[in-house]
């Protein structure tokens, strides 16, 4: 059996997400080969080349990949399917764009979000918002499938030295156009692949509480995270949150600030290796899966943890 892996990145950089989608690929039992689509990717292409167990890496350099539309990546991956037996991406906002497109034009049915790989055919996800897991095997000929980072070690990112290969661009569809992004720049860690996250939750109140949680997580290096709840009131931006409808992440550290706990969050950082949760409400669901929990008031023990760290 032999993977094609789609490769994350931003055209300069290769992200940490596809050295987990590399490791979930490598259990398929076969050979792994990672597909980088982008414009001016070379560097991304030789960082590929350089993952531990990769053995091809194919360059797709075309200006109708700069901004990977999946309108245009599919039918690439679509043209280069003949010669896998299995499609992997990161469970990404990309990876979750573009293969469905994929597994539909192929004809086949999409595995989303695995979480192990129990043999070529069969493999485990989650369901109910992660509080059943399901086992499914698939009799497609050609498996499609997103694999979710928290549930695989990072392939070594070093240490390989695969075969680069440049390929042609596929035809453009010409259905879609980019206009344009607004992108959120930090100096903090990305979140997904941050080692410390602090998130806050409608119990912050406003926007500006949030900076409380900020300068947290600055004296810790720390990513900022946020619950839907505080999404959907404004308090921070979207690319902030975690939970099933946000980022999936699973941090050595998970500091939960005003935060109940619904069922939708804790399905995106429950896997982190060790969670604490601030919040005055004793009865608050996510006690139920912290390691470390105080009762008080956010205002007062988060400025208070800060001048004692």
């Amino acid at each position: 059996m032999t993977a094609l892996v789609l490769a994350e990145h931003d055209n300069s950089e290769l992200k940490p997400a596809t050295l987990n989608a590399v490791t979930a690929a490598s259990q398929l039992g076969g050979d792994v080969h990672v597909l980088v689509a982008g414009s001016g990717a070379q560097a991304v292409a030789d960082a590929a080349a350089r993952i531990a167990g990769v053995s091809v890496v194919l360059l797709a350099d075309d200006a109708s990949y700069g901004n990977r539309l999946a309108e245009n990546i599919a039918p690439l991956i679509v043209s280069l399917a003949g010669d896998y037996d299995a499609i992997v991406a990161p469970t990404t906002t990309s990876g979750k764009n573009i293969l469905p497109r994929v597994a539909a034009q192929l004809d086949v049915a999409q595995i989303s979000d695995v979480m192990k790989v129990e043999s070529a055919d069969t493999f485990v996800r989650p369901i109910y918002a992660g509080n059943a897991l399901a086992t499914v095997q698939s009799t497609d000929s050609k498996k499609v499938m997103t694999v979710r980072g928290t549930g695989f070690p990072a392939a070594a990112a070093t240490g390989g030295s695969a075969e680069i290969r440049t390929i042609a661009a596929a035809a453009n569809p010409g259905n879609s156009r980019f206009v344009g992004a607004e992108l959120a720049k930090s100096d903090r860690p990305e979140l997904t692949a941050a080692k410390i996250i602090v998130s806050g939750g409608r119990g912050m109140g406003s926007s500006g509480a949030f900076s409380i949680i900020e300068s947290l997580a600055d004296k810790l290096g720390a990513a900022v995270g946020a619950s839907r709840a505080a999404v959907d009131a404004g308090f921070i931006s979207n690319d902030h949150q975690v939970g099933q409808t946000g980022k999936i992440v699973a941090p050595q550290l998970y500091i939960a600030v005003g935060i109940s706990g619904a069922i939708q969050h804790l399905a995106g950082m429950k896997d982190s290796k060790v969670i604490v949760a601030i919040n005055k409400d004793e009865e608050a669901p996510i006690f139920q899966i912290a390691d470390y929990g105080l009762v008080a008031d956010l205002f007062q023990a988060v400025p208070e943890l800060e001048k004692a760290l």
